[in-house]
């Protein structure tokens, strides 16, 4: 009697906690994807959308090497929300690092364009920091972050 009663309990929280993840996760999707038309559509932006949900626009392709999902990289860039806020911004000789050790839309995102490429990343919240946010970002937060990939180390 008492396993019974646990695996229908057990069974009854499965599901809600399915439902309560599905039903949040497709709300801020859906939000974040009507945020990115949005801002496309007012910037008059030339976008691609990934089959990750991640939007770019490459203003320059670039000549040089192709990064990997893993390659060490140097990208100045300034990030920013759609409503123009900055909240980061590297200094003008760009920042170093590995593909693998940041958001998920950048690891993507970086690898379209070439060394000396530049353009745009518009990237869904979960690309970016998710529902629960980092330090200055909010949780569900689109990022917006104009690059300039400088090298492939």
């Amino acid at each position: 009697m008492y396993m019974k009663h646990f695996f229908t309990c057990l069974l009854v929280l499965s599901l809600w906690s399915c439902a309560n993840d599905k039903n949040g996760g497709d709300d801020v999707t859906a939000s974040n994807e009507e945020e990115l038309l949005a801002y496309i559509e007012a910037n008059d932006l030339v976008a691609e959308r990934s089959a990750s949900g991640l939007y770019y626009v490459i203003n320059e392709l670039g000549t040089g090497a192709t990064p990997t999902p893993s390659s060490n990289v140097t990208v100045a860039y300034r990030g920013y929300f759609t409503n123009g806020s900055t909240f980061d911004e590297s200094p003008p000789e760009g920042i170093s690092f590995n593909l693998n050790q940041v958001i998920p839309g950048w690891t993507e995102g970086i690898t379209y364009f070439k060394e000396g490429g530049n353009g745009i990343l518009l990237i869904p919240s979960r690309l970016g920091y998710g529902d629960r946010g980092r330090g200055s970002i909010p949780g569900g937060a689109v990022l917006i972050f104009d690059i300039d990939l400088r090298s492939v180390n």
